[in-house]
């Protein structure tokens, strides 16, 4: 795939930052990336420093919004261009000014739908039935730059958010294959979110509290939580002695009193604030992921 002539400057640090670079990188050239550094004591992944490391990039590392000023104070690109993904620090109007063109944000969401943190997890926990990525101008407010353009992806019932963050990272390099040259060479141009007819959202940062299912809602939106938080902050009940984390689980037509459990088709179901759950897969505190049957054969006296 031919590269487009121009570079840009990326700015990303989690890991839909990296699968973002490594993507982009085949078709456009990146003077440098900005990302945050390695924590003292951290021996997980830092996967957009990693990345650039091993592929030879410049990079420079930022913790903040203060170290990212000073950046900019000091540093010199030649990039027109910057582009944003997943980075996870406030970037002030004088780091985005700096760029002539300004910075380029692939945000998760159709906007203004879902602006903030989290657009994957709250699509999938409003139940709606499509989603997608929009390319915007970065501006100092959040998630309301003007849109370069946007594509859309269907939801299926039973889509989780890892597989959603797979297909939204390569809709987002779809659309910065196209965007990028086109913007650059000045034949694409933006529209205000204002102007596109739909409602404006937010999305929160969630907190490990959200993980906690509480039966009281209906069943239908716990299901929901269940493919939403499958990664984190995951999804925990307490099913009579036993503590569990449900990975999977499906709505039946059954009522009764919320939080007490039962067994209907050889599985454990917990009646909630409206129809019940039934637990397809779950992992025990301190032991392995199996199945509802193979809950009930261990655990069956524990929970009834």
């Amino acid at each position: 795939m031919k590269k487009t002539s121009e570079p840009i400057v990326f700015f990303g640090s989690g890991p839909v930052a990296a699968e973002s670079l490594r993507l982009l990188l085949e078709h456009q050239q990146v003077e440098a990336v900005i990302t945050k550094p390695r924590p003292p004591h951290h021996r997980g992944a830092v996967p957009v420093l990693e990345l650039a490391e091993e592929l030879h990039l410049p990079v420079h590392t930022v913790e903040n919004r203060k170290e990212l000023d000073a950046l900019f104070t000091d540093a010199r690109f030649e990039s027109r261009l910057g582009v944003l993904i997943d980075f996870g620090i406030i970037v002030s109007q004088e780091v985005i000014n700096y760029f002539p063109m300004g910075i380029i944000n692939s945000h998760f969401s159709i906007l203004p739908e879902w602006r903030g943190a989290d657009p994957i997890t709250f699509s999938i926990l409003s139940g709606q039935e499509q989603t997608g990525v929009s390319i915007m101008l970065l501006t100092a407010g959040m998630d309301e730059g003007p849109l370069l353009g946007y594509g859309e992806y269907d939801l299926p019932a039973d889509i989780t958010t890892p597989q959603l963050t797979e297909g939204l990272i390569s809709l987002s390099d779809a659309l910065l294959q196209t965007a990028l040259p086109g913007y650059l060479d000045g034949t694409w141009h933006t529209v205000s979110q204002d102007d596109t007819g739909r409602e404006v959202s937010y999305s929160r940062k969630l907190t490990k509290e959200d993980g906690t299912l509480d039966f009281s809602k209906p069943a239908i939106m716990l299901e929901r939580e269940v493919r939403a938080f499958i990664e984190w902050p995951k999804s925990r009940a307490t099913l009579g002695d036993i503590d569990v984390v449900v990975t999977k689980a499906h709505v039946v037509d059954e009522s009764g009193k919320p939080g007490t459990v039962t067994i209907i088709n050889k599985l454990p179901v917990v009646y909630c604030g409206g129809s019940a759950l039934a637990l397809d897969m779950l992992k025990p505190v301190g032991k392995k992921e199996m199945t509802g049957q193979a809950f009930l054969a261990g655990y069956k006296s524990h929970i009834l």
